[in-house]
């Protein structure tokens, strides 16, 4: 990470547990919109339950033909068509509100989701891929999003409506009433049950789209690899797998879903049968108008409809449900680094190592140390050049620093406090890291600069750019810091300028570079070492170097070796002892030098 922000992320409470708690969690702060809603929702049901009973009042007077009032009928008719479209009028804006609720819920929900997932430390993010984060962040809270931005229009609209009918049901007839309560509790009581069988299939089904996004991504990031290699079509086979694994998932979970919709059919099948049965009958008894009995039916459709919804929002509970518990468990997962509580004092920090083991695998006891009794101390403003074979421990070393993971054992201090010790947000203001693979991002100089922060004044960035020397290169650009930079638009010597600048736009008082010009060439490393000894200046500094050039004006040498510290002191010290690591690298790099020097005369 080059230049990361300065604002370590907040841990955010878990919400509660199940879908309740976390409609409790994310609805609770929009109760006054929530409240609109509701009312929408009372006026849009109260008219609704009119509409039978004028209904009923047209079609007894109509029936009675000659005699009918038609000056009546004409009211009955209009006040219907009006009672209709008001319905639709407050169903609508019922619906608006409902998705407004929704989305500001859910896209709560995907922030927290985000800033959890920042807060974690490198071992979980080492477990998971990025796919699968963005499947969790996107998929899963898509699927609540969903669910919320219709719950209350669907469910609690459709509960609504089926109680207002059931009581018009015991106003007309007791008895029918009773049958129709009856016979609507039992149905809500078989499709929840019906609907459990839904919520780990689902479950399974968004765990196999995970694993297509992760899979997905690693190979689009390692694309090059793939096809200089000739792999791509065993990593298609591999792909087919995976999105076979993810369908067959995912029509055994469509299949365990719809049962609640095939119960459903059957149950209000019956049940229409039942209803119609009943009115025809009463009707031919002479106990009930046909009025009446159309009213009847219409109320029965009242209790068939927010059932249906009830339905169909079940199956999107399955979702729910299944999203819900997979977010749930990433929220429960807790960083390995706690919070420290201190401040870094201001100005300049010495960094001290006091015998410090690490093991990326701590709970293994048979795995060896990735560092071991390391000790060192940095004076303040000093530049230390570290040294070392591949696999000596240079990266993790500097990870401790910036604290992507703690020691296990020992203690890492700055400016005289132990890491840990230090508030996140406060070390990594202070701590600027730059490493080899510099990450640009589709938007503008100034947005790459200061990471999107609009607070960051567009002087600020152009001085930046300046110092760092790419001047010339600012001016060529048609609308300045405000031009778009396409990511592969600039050469790894302009990125990694790129990277400085960031750095220098957030000052910190410690800077990590990990080997800044191992693929440049000569000229555009002549530069970067200029634009580094600016950077560096007055500032406590480590640099991870592979040629010896990258560290010549370094103040001091720490070489590596196994995970043990084989060399520390003063650069022009050691250069001097002719027994040390660092003199017997300096002359194999002088005799590489003289046999590429002879190679180029006999070219020539």
């Amino acid at each position: 990470m080059q230049g990361a922000p300065s604002s370590s992320p907040t841990d955010p409470s878990p919400p509660r547990s199940g879908t309740v708690g976390v409609l409790r969690e994310y609805l609770g702060p929009l109760k006054w919109q929530v409240a609109a809603l509701a009312v929408l929702l009372l006026s849009s049901t109260g008219l609704n339950l009119l509409l039978p009973q004028l209904l009923r009042q047209f079609v007894d007077s109509a029936k009675l033909g000659a005699g009918a009032d038609a000056g009546l009928l004409v009211r009955l008719a209009g006040a219907y068509i009006a009672l209709g479209v008001g319905v639709q009028v407050l169903t609508a804006g019922a619906t608006y509100v409902g998705a407004r609720v929704g989305w500001t819920a859910t896209n709560r929900l995907r922030a927290d989701l985000m800033r959890h997932l920042l807060s974690l430390d490198m071992r979980e993010h080492k477990e998971r891929t990025p796919g699968e984060m963005i499947e969790r962040i996107d998929g899963d809270v898509t699927a609540l999003s969903n669910f919320f931005s219709q719950f209350a229009v669907r469910v609690f609209g459709a509960a609504l409506l089926l109680v207002g009918a059931l009581v018009m049901f015991l106003l007309e007839d007791w008895r029918v009433g009773l049958g129709v309560s009856l016979f609507a509790a039992v149905t809500l009581w078989v499709l929840n049950r019906t609907r459990r069988a839904g919520v780990e299939p689902t479950r399974l089904e968004r765990e196999s789209s995970a694993g297509l996004f992760g899979y997905v991504e690693e190979r689009l990031a390692g694309l090059d690899d793939v096809r200089s290699l000739g792999a791509g079509e065993h990593h298609l086979r591999g792909f087919l797998r995976v999105q076979r694994e993810f369908f067959h998932r995912s029509t055994w979970s469509w299949r365990r879903r719809s049962v609640v919709w095939q119960v459903s059919m059957g149950l209000f099948a019956a049940g229409y049968v039942a209803v119609l049965g009943v009115a025809v009958g009463l009707y031919a008894a002479g106990a009930i108008t046909l009025g009446t009995a159309f009213l009847l039916y219409q109320y029965m459709s009242m209790v068939e409809e927010p059932i249906d919804q009830l339905t169909q929002q079940l199956q999107d509970l399955q979702k729910a449900a299944a999203s819900v518990v997979r977010v749930g468990e990433l929220l429960t997962l807790r960083s390995g680094l706690r919070e420290g509580t201190r401040d870094l004092p201001p100005g300049p920090l010495d960094l001290r190592f006091e015998d410090v083991t690490f093991s990326y695998t701590p709970e293994d006891p048979s795995a060896r140390p990735v560092l071991s009794g390391v000790s060192f101390h940095l004076p303040a403003g000093q530049t230390l050049g570290l040294l070392g074979r591949t696999g000596s421990g240079k990266t993790t070393l500097t990870r401790l620093i910036s604290r992507l993971y703690d020691p296990t054992d020992g203690h890492v201090r700055l400016g005289g406090m132990d890491t840990r010790d230090v508030r996140l947000a406060s070390l990594r203001s202070r701590v600027a890291v730059v490493t080899q693979d510099v990450q640009l991002f589709q938007a503008s100089v100034r947005d790459n600069l200061s990471f999107f922060d609009p607070g960051v004044p567009d002087e600020r960035v152009e001085a930046a750019l300046r110092e760092v020397g790419l001047g010339v290169w600012l001016d060529r650009l048609p609308e300045g810091v405000r031009t778009p930079l396409p990511t592969g638009s600039l050469s790894a010597g302009q990125a990694q300028l790129l990277a400085f600048a960031r750095v220098l736009l957030r000052d910190p008082a410690v800077i990590i570079l990990d080997e800044p010009s191992s693929r440049l060439d000569p000229a555009t490393e002549a530069q970067l070492t200029e634009a580094m000894t600016r950077l560096l200046a007055g500032r406590t500094a480590v640099v991870i170097a592979h040629r010896l050039e990258t560290v010549a004006r370094a103040d001091r040498i720490l070489v590596l070796g196994g995970g043990r510290v084989l060399e520390d002191g003063p650069r022009a010290d050691l250069a001097r002892d002719a027994r040390s690591h660092y003199a017997a690298l300096l002359r194999a790099g002088q005799e590489g030098a003289g046999v590429e020097r002879e190679g180029e005369g006999v070219l020539a």
